[in-house]
């Protein structure tokens, strides 16, 4: 009997660790031009996927039984977009109600029926970084997805294996909304001391559970946990990747004076608008940079901005990435990277690695995906004409080998969820209510006089 039960809990847990598996497809793209990133461009070259990874390149490649085969003869392939700062496919982004909340994680509140996953996809969008808001110093944990689109799953976005990051913020966003609530910080000089006073508290955290852990043996009480602490000491000993909100010069060269006195190394500035007035000392660092094209002037601090930020940091050797922070904007990453030729005269490859490799970097995940090379995920994305191109059209989108979107199939109609009262989706170009709000600190200010107001 007893054999029987366990016989039956490992049938049990076999068929459960089968059924959590993300689909992964097959695939042989022909005759395309290949743009590899870290391989040169191929002309008139095969791509076999199988079980989701790329398994050979070259031409004339045999096909396989049962693979579906593509022509792209004529047409465009490059790895997967990836967008390393986005608020899609989240039900929440800020926990505002403390400068520190490094406990929490936007791996609790991920939709996958968020249609803006679709939409991404359309743009040849494949991977994002799932961030929480800016609303306070050090905000929660973020979350790495894989736009597999069409499940009710939260899980099956996961980027399984990622590593873990955290999202800090800088300047005006916690600032006023420690004004507006009346806490610390409320001055720049108070967002550096809020960052050194969490970090010194997580060494006694740590120091205090090693001397238990070494000398158990007396009887001692555990220090009591705490997540929180948890969290920065993961951070302390370089296990949680920070990705930090930022514009001006000053608190960016702050940020890394703080870090390298906590010995800190694992380091990509968001937004990082005067990035290029510290490029030298962004290198010499080892940080990166994940930035807007031309993204500026919506407030005081981003005034002083240049549209050659991302030439000068490439040019200093800072791995640089261009970013959406926009669930519309996402949709044209990679005219955002073509920005980038126009004011600074990159290179197509270099221009094409700010939303393919340098994110993955980023992010830790450059051995999965970033480029097209034997053995990565089966993440790319096909298109009509060169990628950099303003006439360029995304055609088709993989994700593990599984195509997700084909503007050949698309339909009106692509939400998962569908209000049932409704005849046709409410379509605005552009809704400052629908944004993420990451940039804008008024939101989170606003927020907090309508909780004054009403008590």
């Amino acid at each position: 009997m007893k054999k029987l039960i366990l016989n039956l809990f490992l049938i049990l847990g076999f068929s459960s660790v089968v059924f959590a598996q993300v689909p992964k497809g097959d695939v042989l793209i022909q005759n395309a031009t290949v743009l590899t990133i870290t391989n040169g461009t191929l002309e008139d070259t095969d791509i076999l996927i199988e079980d989701g990874k790329i398994k050979s390149i070259g031409q004339n490649l045999r096909q396989p039984n049962n693979v579906e085969v593509i022509d792209a003869e004529g047409m465009f392939v490059m790895p997967g977009i990836i967008d390393a700062h986005s608020h899609i496919a989240g039900t929440s982004i800020n926990e505002g109600t403390s400068q520190v909340t490094a406990e929490v994680s936007m791996e609790d509140v991920v939709n996958p029926m968020d249609v803006s996953i679709y939409r991404a996809l359309a743009g040849g969008v494949t991977s994002i970084h799932l961030m929480h808001g800016s609303a306070n110093v050090i905000g929660g944990q973020n979350e790495t997805l894989k736009l597999r689109y069409g499940t009710t799953n939260p899980d099956d976005l996961r980027f399984e294996g990622a590593p873990r990051t955290i999202k800090f913020a800088l300047g005006e966003n916690p600032t006023r909304g420690g004004r507006a609530r009346g806490i610390q910080p409320q001055t720049r000089m108070g967002v550096e001391a809020m960052i050194r006073n969490a970090f010194n508290d997580a060494i006694e955290y740590r120091d205090e559970w090693a001397a238990y852990n070494a000398n158990r043996s007396n009887r001692k009480i555990a220090p009591e946990y705490d997540l929180r602490m948890e969290t920065m000491v993961d951070i302390l000993e370089g296990e949680i990747l920070v990705h930090c909100h930022s514009y001006r010069a000053d608190e960016i060269y702050m940020l890394m004076n703080v870090f390298s006195d906590f010995g800190i190394e694992k380091l990509t500035f968001q937004h990082a608008n005067e990035a290029y007035k510290v490029a030298p000392e962004l290198a010499a660092f080892g940080a990166s940079a994940s930035i807007f094209s031309d993204w500026w002037a919506y407030k005081l601090e981003v005034y002083y901005s240049t549209a050659y930020n991302a030439a000068i940091l490439t040019r200093n050797g800072v791995n640089t990435s261009i970013n959406s922070d926009s669930g519309e904007l996402i949709r044209h990453l990679f005219h955002e990277a073509a920005k980038s030729q126009k004011y600074g005269s990159l290179s197509d490859n270099e221009a094409l690695r700010l939303i393919t490799l340098n994110p993955a970097m980023q992010l830790g995940i450059d051995d999965r995906v970033g480029s097209i090379e034997v053995g990565k995920d089966g993440d790319i994305a096909i298109f009509d004409k060169h990628p950099l191109s303003t006439y360029a059209i995304p055609q088709m989108t993989f994700v593990d080998g599984v195509k997700y979107f084909d503007i050949n199939t698309d339909v009106a109609d692509q939400r998962i969820m569908i209000d049932p009262e409704s005849t046709i989706e409410d379509v605005v170009i552009f809704s400052r209510e629908d944004h993420d709000m990451c940039m804008h600190e008024e939101s989170i200010v606003n927020f907090y006089e309508l909780v004054n107001e009403e008590k």
